[in-house]
């Protein structure tokens, strides 16, 4: 073209691996799941690119995605659902740590550690489940960038229903969050829209926060805008046992977690709280959250809560609502509300190169292993620590226990089975494990 400039090679590569995708996607075959047959195993059969449609039926697994391209598609049949079902015994529904995966249409229901999680997946679209608790997080992105979750719903989590974690240019929108301790939960991440969602009768409605101890260390550019968010007024049933009846939090680093880290930016920044409608939130304040608006002289809970100080926040129509701790907020200038930023997901798919073994075996630790251990203190399951010292530097012993682990000890529980992982990717969890964490 005349007047044109060159290409760059960086944009040439960009411009290279979206029509790959795109390609890869269209050309892509198509696999059928029935029930009674296994979903992981069309997965391992499966190739980049391929579509995998799951029949109405029930299936007793956890579905393990680390390829790239893939659709996971549920087909809905007369209001019957394909059905995933932890039976309280397996710890994750599905876990995906492919680049441009797609998840949709599943029922998943009673797993002990997440329904859906995504871990360092890139351009990924979780949309129209079911998620049903008891879980920890129902819905769970992590550590990825360009992701969308939209019209979901998700309910009975024992932590957040939705949390968005050290992610970057994610759309959550159009969701249903319900019963949980937070509905919707953005944490020490960048570039989110939480918006159009339905937020009710959980603990907290939504909350951007800050937590110490993970690769992420900071949090910025939050858009809170156009929920519903109503009657959060749930008993809270996890430690430390208050904050009930919050619409909207935004805390800083101290006010969940008083464990140290001196690399942090212990305040998010840059959140807008924009026009959304709160609704009977706030009846039943306890604990620290009680403390606070004694001290404020305020009797009832509050539709928008800011712990700390942060920055270039801003907040509308602030005199329609309770608030506190909002002194530092302006007030969002005119035409904020409008749909001038319509998205945070990037305009074209974020280039993703393919991990390495090691970089699979430390994905894979921080989406699996990290629901119930931490390094050098009592979770679920021992501290790091104490099977560092316990295994040495015997690599596949661990990797074996992992797939058939066995009771050892009294004082925790019997460790599920992780055996959908494929053999490599364990070994590479133990090195990891052994080799290179540590606090």
């Amino acid at each position: 073209m005349r007047g044109s400039k060159p290409m760059t090679a960086s944009a040439l590569a960009l411009a290279i691996a979206w029509i790959s995708l795109a390609a890869s996607q269209a050309l892509g075959a198509t696999l059928t799941v029935k029930a009674g047959e296994s979903i992981q195993a069309a997965v391992k059969r499966a190739l980049p690119g391929d579509r995998i449609e799951v029949e109405p039926g029930l299936y007793r697994e956890t579905v393990f995605i680390d390829k790239d391209g893939i659709e996971l598609s549920g087909i809905v049949r007369g209001g019957q659902w394909p059905v995933l079902d932890g039976e309280n015994e397996l710890n994750d529904g599905v876990l995906v740590s492919g680049h441009g995966v797609t998840i949709e249409r599943l029922w998943v229901k009673r797993y002990k550690g997440n329904g859906i999680m995504t871990q360092g997946s890139n351009n990924y679209r979780i949309a129209y489940n079911v998620v049903e608790g008891p879980c920890f997080y129902a819905i769970f992105p992590q550590f990825g960038k360009n992701g969308l979750v939209t019209h979901n719903v998700a309910f009975g989590s024992e932590d957040a229903a939705i949390y968005v974690g050290m992610s970057d240019n994610v759309d959550v929108v159009h969701n249903q969050t319900y019963a949980s301790i937070i509905g919707i939960e953005s944490e020490n991440s960048h570039d989110i829209l939480i918006e159009n969602n339905y937020v009710h009768d959980n603990v907290v409605g939504i909350a951007t926060t800050m937590l110490p101890a993970l690769p992420v260390k900071s949090s910025d550019r939050i858009i809170i805008r156009n929920n519903i968010v109503a009657r959060n007024n749930m008993k809270n049933t996890a430690p430390p046992g208050d904050n009930d009846g919050v619409g909207v939090m935004v805390s800083e680093t101290n006010f969940l977690v008083t464990t140290p880290d001196d690399r942090m930016d212990p305040f998010p920044d840059s959140t807008q709280v924009l026009r959304n409608v709160f609704l009977n939130n706030g009846s039943n304040p306890q604990g620290t959250l009680r403390d606070l608006l004694d001290i404020a002289g305020v009797e009832r809970g509050v539709d928008v809560l800011a712990t700390g100080k942060g920055r270039d926040h801003c907040i509308a129509d602030r005199l329609a609502l309770t608030t506190l701790g909002t002194r530092n907020f302006a007030d969002c200038a005119p035409g904020t509300t409008s749909a001038a930023v319509a998205s945070m997901q990037t305009a074209k798919p974020v280039v993703a190169t393919p991990y390495t073994a090691d970089q699979k075996g430390r994905l894979t630790y921080l989406a699996v292993c990290t629901g119930c251990h931490t390094y050098n203190s009592k979770l679920v399951g021992p501290p790091m620590v104490v099977i560092k010292a316990l295994y040495g530097k015997d690599a596949q012993r661990l990797a074996d226990y992992i797939a058939k682990p066995v009771r050892k000890r009294p004082d925790y529980p019997e460790m599920p089975s992780q055996d959908y992982l494929p053999e490599d990717i364990r070994l590479a969890v133990a090195r990891y494990i052994l080799s290179e964490l540590s606090h």
